[in-house]
């Protein structure tokens, strides 16, 4: 039951035999490092510069963790860095080591943790993009580009958020997140909701106006239900954008200078294209 569960969720054993998590079928692991590490490096920065200026400048800073946006970048900020890690010394192996697809920390880590890489990976192509459409579609307003601060810090974790989702859906090896994956993505968004009613018990506000019973009357339940349905949909195109990544990157024809690079290697295969022989009998998607 429980080695079912683990390969249900996308965490099977041996895991990740491809190298599908720290390979891009575009460019080379060393290079997927270096733009996961500044993309870490920024969300991080983004973080702390945001959080500093409530506490020192607004004075409003009790409520920063009681905000979907927030954690959203949080778990954007974490997956980058958790990457970047596994991706940097994946990359040194495969410099310094003769065999074709060299092991990665990650993959002699406990399943549990392998398993809650693949979910957090799964977070960051849905709940961005969800942020990104359910800010601009009901919280903005002309008052978020009254500053420079303001326009910065709008652009950065409600644009350029979704960015970094399209970069690891497009730009990386991960394979396409289970069905399976869904109904937890659908619960942490309940404990999310949970956690606003909470905020309001022991802050008195609510993180967003619309989740106010008071003010939104009988369209509450609409909100709610319009997000969840959202977040599916989200979560479908994203499966389906990776799908579409690898039937694109792994067609001979198409292939990019740094794949036919690596198919030159005798070291060595493209990951991407190993990935894609897989996929034609494995039930991966």
């Amino acid at each position: 039951m429980g080695l079912n569960f683990y390969n249900h969720l996308g965490a099977p054993q041996p895991f990740d035999t491809h190298r599908a998590y720290v390979t891009s079928p575009w460019f080379s692991s060393m290079t997927l490092a270096a733009i996961r590490g500044m993309i870490a490096l920024y969300t991080l920065a983004t973080l702390l510069v945001i959080l500093i200026w409530q506490a020192t400048v607004l004075h409003d800073a009790d409520g920063y963790f009681s905000y979907f946006t927030e954690l959203t970048h949080i778990g954007i900020c974490s997956y980058y860095w958790a990457s970047f890690t596994q991706t940097f010394f994946y990359a040194l192996r495969q410099r310094h080591s003769m065999e074709r697809l060299p092991e990665y920390p990650l993959q002699k880590w406990p399943r549990i943790f392998q398993l809650l890489h693949v979910m957090l990976g799964t977070t960051i192509i849905s709940y961005p993009i969800l942020v990104t459409i359910v800010f601009w579609a009901l919280l903005a307003s002309p008052a978020v580009f009254s500053t420079k601060f303001g326009t910065w810090s709008n652009i950065s974790i409600h644009v350029l958020n979704t960015a970094w989702s399209l970069f690891e859906m497009i730009g990386t090896n991960s394979p396409p997140p289970r069905w399976s994956m869904l109904p937890c993505m659908i619960i942490i968004l309940a404990l999310y909701l949970a956690l606003a009613y909470v905020t309001h018990a022991t802050q008195g506000f609510y993180p967003y106006s619309f989740l106010n019973p008071s003010t939104s009357h009988s369209l509450l339940a609409g909100y709610i239900i319009g997000i969840a349905v959202a977040a599916c949909i989200v979560f479908t195109l994203a499966k389906t954008i990776m799908w579409a990544r690898t039937k694109f990157a792994f067609n001979d024809a198409s292939a990019t200078t740094f794949e036919i690079r690596e198919l030159q290697n005798p070291r060595s295969q493209s990951p991407a294209l190993e990935m894609a022989e897989s996929l034609k009998s494995e039930k991966l998607v």
